[in-house]
Parts: C-alpha cells; sequence; structure tokens
C-alpha cells in the first residue's frame, strides 16, 4: 500500500499538455478562492493605504534626500515603495493557501493525480502573481496624490515591472510555504526576514543617506531594484542609484531564481496529510 502511494506521488514527467492545464485550473482556482474572501481583499489594499498616508502626513516636507527625488514629499518619494509593499502583502500572504491546501487534504490529492510538479508549483506561483500584479496596479488610481501623471507606455512598464517582483515574491513565498505545516511559522518567518527587507529596499529612505552596512544590505536586496524601477518610471527626473536597465535585468534574474527554488522544493518534499 505504502509503495502504491509512493509510486502515485512520484513526479510526472511534464508535456505541454500536462501542465497547461492543470496549471490553470489551479490558477483560476487561486483568483476565485482570494476574491472570495473580502476581508483579505481591503487588508491588503487598507494596511498600506493608512501607512502610507501616516508616515507621509508625518514626516510631510521635512524629508530630504538631496537633490532630485529628495526634494519631494514624503508622500511622493514613499509612493512606489508603498506600491512594492502591497505586492508583497498579496504575494506572500497567497502562498499561505498552500498550507491551507495541505490541512483540508487537496494539496495531496493533487500530488497523487497524474500531474507533474511543475503545473502545481506554475498554477499557485502564477495565481498569486495575478493577484498581486492586479493589487498593485490598482494602487495606480492614487498616483495623482503622489504628483505621478502617468502615460500609457509608463503603466505598461510599470505593469512590467510591478509582474516581475509580484512573479519573485510569489515564487519566494511557495518555496518557504512549501515545507511548512504551521501558517503561526509561516508568519513568523515573514515577519523576521520579509518585512525587514522591504524596509532596506529603499522605500523608506534612500540608499546613499544610509549608513555603509545598511547601503551593502540594500545594494544586495532585489527589493531595492524594484523600488527604484518604480522611482525611475513614475518620476522620471527623480534621483536614482541603478539604471532602469540593470534594476529590471536584476529583478528577472530574481525571478527565474525564484521559480526554481519553488520547483525544487515541490520536488524534493513529498507533502503529508495534516495529522
Amino acid at each position: 500500500m505504502a509503495t502504491q502511494a509512493a509510486t502515485m506521488a512520484r513526479p510526472v514527467a511534464p508535456t505541454s499538455a500536462g501542465v497547461v492545464l492543470p496549471a490553470f485550473t489551479l490558477w483560476w482556482r487561486e483568483i476565485v478562492r482570494f476574491y472570495r474572501q473580502t476581508g483579505r481583499v481591503i487588508g491588503v489594499l487598507a494596511s498600506p493605504l493608512v501607512f502610507w498616508a501616516v508616515l507621509g502626513s508625518g514626516f510631510g516636507t521635512s524629508f530630504r534626500s538631496g537633490g532630485g527625488a529628495g526634494q519631494q514629499h514624503y508622500l511622493d518619494y514613499s509612493y512606489p515603495g508603498i506600491l512594492i509593499l502591497i505586492v508583497l502583502f498579496t504575494s506572500i500572504f497567497t502562498m499561505m493557501s498552500v498550507i491551507e491546501d495541505r490541512k483540508e487534504g487537496f494539496l495531496l490529492s493533487v500530488l497523487v493525480a497524474p500531474v507533474p510538479r511543475t503545473a502545481i508549483v506554475l498554477g499557485k506561483v502564477l495565481g498569486g502573481t495575478t493577484l498581486a500584479a492586479v493589487q498593485g496596479l490598482i494602487f495606480l488610481v492614487f498616483a495623482r496624490f503622489a504628483g505621478v501623471h502617468l502615460e500609457l507606455v509608463q503603466v505598461l512598464l510599470v505593469a512590467v515591472v510591478v509582474f516581475l517582483v509580484s512573479f519573485s515574491l510569489t515564487a519566494l513565498g511557495f518555496a518557504i510555504a512549501w515545507p511548512m505545516d504551521s501558517s503561526q511559522a509561516f508568519h513568523a518567518i515573514v515577519n523576521l526576514f520579509l518585512i525587514p527587507l522591504w524596509l532596506v529596499s529603499g522605500a523608506l529612505f534612500p540608499l546613499h543617506g544610509a549608513s555603509g552596512w545598511i547601503r551593502v544590505i540594500m545594494r544586495l536586496n532585489p527589493l531595492t531594484y524594484g523600488v527604484e524601477a518604480l522611482r525611475t518610471l513614475l518620476y522620471p527626473g527623480a534621483e536614482v542609484n541603478f539604471p532602469l536597465s540593470s534594476a529590471v535585468a536584476t529583478l528577472v534574474l530574481f525571478s527565474l531564481v525564484m521559480f526554481g527554488a519553488a520547483l525544487l522544493m515541490a520536488n524534493r518534499r513529498t507533502t503529508r496529510p495534516a495529522a
């Protein structure tokens, strides 16, 4: 019996037909599941919005970081970082569904089905990516309050950057959630690791004004490049630390690495049924 179960749970060699339909089904399930939970939708948007309004009003015009972007009101400066925060919240916490699916037995039923692990990872990650990207782009309706006047080309480029950040963070969330059996442990990892990464991404203070060791962390932090890319697109005259092409290339590399890590985790560990 155990041998038969192990055989059924063994990864299936992926084919184009065997990956697309299961991935699409899991993607659609993530979309429907999220938007049926109205409280989550409101929380994801409202929390960063309140955070942005309070911080922006508190710092106001007292914030200075040099030329260009440094002469902005703090509401303007922090706007790209808050957009990234919305994407981070949605991407990461959407992947809590991996833990919930395990407890409900749904994930185990998917694993024993003749579905390649690639389809499972792709469907879950693309589902979270779509939700995070949509939530982030919805936040663009507040752009005019941050002194941003977007043209169509800018919106399209911002959408590309938001998609890359969403994809990489969702894949990271999947890799963290896959081996976990407890949502409390997942929250602990997020609070200990991911929120501090956002804090040192240039979202709240500029790179050149930070202390030496913080600047090193900020340059190594992939989220820094997402914030910088958005700041370049939203404020063309702003002072930035990295060219747009370098920032986007870094985000593409980060996305590929994180998706590879998610695939590796999904293929190395067999999900156990909840006790």
